[in-house]
């Protein structure tokens, strides 16, 4: 995203203007567009909820009329005693025989015509192995075959119910069939003595609802297992989709009218009607996509505001590029100024604001031709002045103590050492006042230092050590001169007041492109101070009489502000009793 920032921030004002006004007129469109989708599927979704749950009911009116009419022939069946006495008497002669088959297929007929709008077969099964089918297509099961199967079973464990199930056909076109299975019991004798199947084709089980389903709304039975004992959809019939089970005994528990859901990888509304005869679920699944787009032409709405968009961008082009001409104009021509020259002034032209701009910068490049001249002026004799006035403070009482300590020295008779303190002492002085550069090398200004920490050693002992540590690469970089005495000196005469011993180390290192010099020390430090960073103020200490320059440590952090600017400084911590460490921070000069 900033990457992205940037780019933009670069760009001229006709791109900026240009592509502001793009951006918010696709935002627009597409928002106007995603709103009125949005609510025109809203709408679709409960007017759609309201009016197939009366289609649903009405599919449901016709499995209710079917099982009734089931449920008579169940019942014909169950009363007719020829029937019973077919299914449950023993071997006879062939004249009893005959007359009991004839009396019960005249009966069989009677009750066939109860489904005569229905293309269903019936069969009887009684439990002397007798069997009889009105079409033996539909069950093409012997007697203890049909005693076997698991409906058989569950309409034996349960005599006054109509058991609903679907399986195939075992022959070459194993077609789904739908069946109504019920016990046949006779009550004087409470004993069972048969079981008579209705059967179905799963297609004519599929007319009661095939006339209320369209492309893109399907409906589909599920049975208590989740299975798809039909469906408009063919390919469905015979899935498990227990997820469609859950959302159909969601809504019958909790009277749901329909629900938003993703069902066989599509976004659908689904609605759902329980048949409890049936123990099955009427499942309405209606595709939003295929919905919504018989619905709403999406292709001539594109078409429509592709249109408008581009209208409106051509508009928009033609319209800023005319108002940002002159301007464009007007910065090539100042683009063509080169940094180093002020002379070269631009042409008035154009527009009433491009001719005052270009007045107003011819006239800001006369008063730059002043003040440039007056800014170098100043410039140099400040510098001069700042180089004079740092060079002027070396303190005297320094120079008179270090030259005590030499006579000192003469007077021991240790000349070699009182040899060594004036060498020193020549050359600090040589780079802090003989030297008028404003900078030295790193390698020159930690050679000043041990001349100056060898002096103190001579006037106070070698209590307090110093160690240095400069990086190799690092000892060609440039450091304004004396930015890292001032902190030497206060931790000499100020970090060890309460400890007798102690030692500074010095460190000069690289950080990416910043040249980093610490000073850190094990003396006493600081009570009460919470820390130092650019910027901040540090009083600096109230006695300097013996120090050699004197130069405070917030003088240090001024200069190297007033040189390289406010990321560069001084930053200082310290704990009690742990010591205080300095760190300079300053850019990477190397001339």
């Amino acid at each position: 995203m900033k990457k992205w920032m940037n780019a933009f921030s670069r760009l001229g004002l006709f791109p900026k203007l240009f592509l502001v006004m793009f951006v918010s007129i696709i935002l627009v469109s597409v928002l106007i567009l995603w709103t009125s989708i949005h609510m025109s599927t809203k709408l679709f979704t409960e007017t759609f909820s309201i009016t197939n749950s009366k289609v649903l009911g009405q599919i449901k009116t016709n499995f209710e009329s079917f099982n009734d009419a089931i449920a008579a022939v169940s019942n014909n069946v169950s009363q007719s005693g020829a029937i019973r006495g077919y299914l449950s008497e023993g071997e006879g002669d062939s004249l009893t025989m005959a007359k009991s088959y004839y009396n019960m297929r005249e009966t069989m007929d009677r009750i066939q015509s109860i489904t005569e709008s229905y293309e269903v077969g019936i069969t009887i099964s009684g439990i002397n192995g007798r069997t009889y089918s009105t079409d033996r297509s539909h069950l093409r099961l012997s007697a203890d075959e049909l005693k076997e199967q698991p409906i058989t079973l569950e309409a034996a464990a349960s005599p006054n119910r109509i058991i609903f199930d679907d399986y195939q056909t075992k022959d070459e076109t194993a077609q789904q069939m739908i069946s109504a299975t019920k016990a046949l019991t006779d009550r004087a004798q409470n004993r069972l003595y048969g079981t008579v199947y209705v059967t179905m084709r799963e297609s004519v089980f599929r007319q009661f609802y095939s006339s209320f389903t369209s492309r893109g709304n399907d409906v589909v039975i599920l049975n208590d297992a989740g299975e798809i004992v039909s469906s408009n959809r063919e390919e469905w019939i015979g899935t498990t989709q227990l997820e469609l089970l859950t959302y159909a005994r969601e809504m019958n528990n909790e009277s749901i009218k329909g629900v938003n859901a993703r069902v066989m990888d599509q976004d659908s509304v689904v609605l759902s009607e329980y048949l409890p005869f049936y123990r099955f679920y009427i499942v309405n699944v209606v595709d939003k996509d295929v919905a919504m787009g018989q619905l709403i032409d999406m292709k001539t709405i594109a078409l429509i505001c592709a249109a408008i968009v581009a209208t409106a961008l051509i508009l928009v082009f033609l319209i800023t590029n005319q108002i940002t001409k002159s301007l464009r104009r007007l910065v090539k021509q100042m683009s063509n100024i080169t940094k180093s020259d002020l002379d070269n002034y631009i042409p008035v032209s154009g527009s009433y604001e491009s001719r005052q701009l270009g007045h107003a910068y011819n006239y800001m490049l006369d008063e730059l031709h002043d003040y440039v001249d007056q800014l170098v002026l100043t410039q140099r004799e400040q510098r001069n002045a700042e180089l004079a006035a740092l060079q002027s403070q070396i303190n005297p009482h320094f120079l008179y103590n270090t030259l005590a300590s030499v006579k000192v020295l003469v007077q021991q008779g240790n000349k070699d050492r009182a040899a060594e303190t004036i060498n020193a002492l020549i050359a600090l002085l040589q780079n802090t006042i003989s030297n008028v550069s404003e900078t030295v090398t790193v390698e020159q200004e930690i050679e000043n230092l041990k001349n100056y920490v060898f002096i103190n050693h001579v006037r106070y002992g070698g209590r307090i050590k110093a160690a240095f540590y400069v990086a190799p690469d690092c000892t060609h970089y440039h450091v304004p001169k004396l930015v890292i005495q001032p902190f030497i000196e206060n931790a000499f005469f100020h970090g060890f007041n309460s400890k007798e011993t102690g030692t500074i180390h010095v460190m000069v290192s690289r950080a990416g492109e910043s040249l980093i010099c610490e000073i850190m020390d094990n003396g006493d430090g600081i009570e009460g101070f919470k820390g130092f960073s650019m910027g901040e103020s540090l009083p600096n200490p109230k006695n300097n009489r013996q120090l050699f320059s004197g130069i405070g440590i917030r003088n240090v952090n001024d200069r190297i502000e007033l040189l390289y600017g406010a990321p560069y400084g001084v930053t200082i911590m310290s704990k009690p009793g742990e010591g205080t460490r300095v760190t300079v921070t300053l850019p990477l000069i190397t001339s």
